[in-house]
């Protein structure tokens, strides 16, 4: 049964998280907030929910380790599965922001992660921390309007919807992203003991893999479209939001206690996949992600979903 849980937690999340997205971004339209924005940080926010929900309740169900190793996990599989599978479909044009702004902000907050957890707990200070640091980056970005690419990922016919769509929308996500969250961190408890395994095991691979489903989706579908606005930037922007909105706003409600395992195990593996995309994005063909450097992301994620596992 659980597994059976894990995956309809899976399909509720995925549901939640593309009906905030719609309704989220159907309100910023009406209040005529300006693409670059809606892009940045109204569906940041949105696709960085399910992430939140489920560490908010992993860390109010005692097990820390999964609110932790979820955001660890996820942006571990941003990278490694997500833009892995990405480039193998479709080839990535990287830009020079990703050099000058995008790649070494996400590594700061990658450090920033790594420096918290050394005395095995992430406290409420330093939640504030992230999450200003957070606010900070927004403000930035929107103060420099780097906006080139967002026009493209945001649905104008979603200005045309009505009220009372936008709050069945809101009401449906509400309702996904809560039993969703609690199928998930339940199966997942359930499933790490009859596995004989540890919870930031569980965490870390298939629930973090399961809150980036929504994620990979959207992207799958925007390739389909052969829409434009898909970029390294974009994965970027999802683990920075995961790190200063999700960790941030979770340690803020209640301090993270972090296991000894976290710490050695799975945080080098987030700063390595971090340096990882910056040698490919760098190596001939450089300011490119193809098939091949996209093989090779995918097989450094198998390679640790099996190291973890082992």
């Amino acid at each position: 049964m659980s597994l059976f849980y894990i995956f309809l937690g899976f399909f509720l999340l995925v549901i939640g998280g593309e009906f905030i997205i719609r309704a989220s971004v159907s309100i910023s339209l009406k209040f005529k907030l300006p693409k670059f924005i809606i892009g940045m940080t109204v569906m940041a926010f949105a696709t960085s929910l399910p992430e939140l929900i489920v560490s908010i309740s992993a860390a109010y169900k005692g097990s820390p380790s999964i609110a932790l190793n979820n955001i660890i996990g996820s942006n571990i599989a941003n990278i490694g599965l997500v833009l892995s599978v990405i480039s193998i479909s479709t080839l990535i044009v990287i830009e020079k922001s990703f050099y000058k702004k995008d790649w070494p902000i996400m590594f700061i907050f990658t450090i920033m992660l790594f420096v918290f957890t050394l005395d095995l707990i992430i406290s409420q200070l330093d939640g504030l921390v992230m999450f200003f640091c957070l606010l900070v980056f927004i403000y930035y970005f929107i103060s420099k309007k780097q906006h080139k690419n967002l026009d493209n990922e945001v649905n104008e016919k979603l200005v045309k919807s009505s009220g009372f769509k936008i709050i069945l929308w809101l009401f449906i996500s509400a309702l996904s992203l809560f039993y969703g969250a609690e199928f998930l961190v339940d199966g997942a408890v359930d499933f790490a003991k009859k596995m004989n395994v540890s919870e930031a095991v569980i965490s870390v691979s298939i629930v973090a893999i399961g809150t980036s489903i929504p994620e990979l989706a959207a992207s799958l579908i925007a390739i389909i479209k052969k829409e434009k606005g898909l970029s390294v930037g974009n994965i970027i922007g999802s683990n920075i939001f995961n790190i200063g909105l999700v960790l941030g706003i979770t340690s803020l409600l209640k301090p993270i206690q972090v296991d000894s395992e976290i710490l050695y195990r799975d945080i080098p593996w987030v700063i390595a996949f971090s340096v990882l995309i910056l040698i490919l994005a760098l190596l001939p063909k450089k300011n490119s992600i193809g098939k091949a450097k996209g093989f090779l992301m995918l097989l450094a994620y198998i390679y640790f979903i099996l190291y973890t596992f082992s």
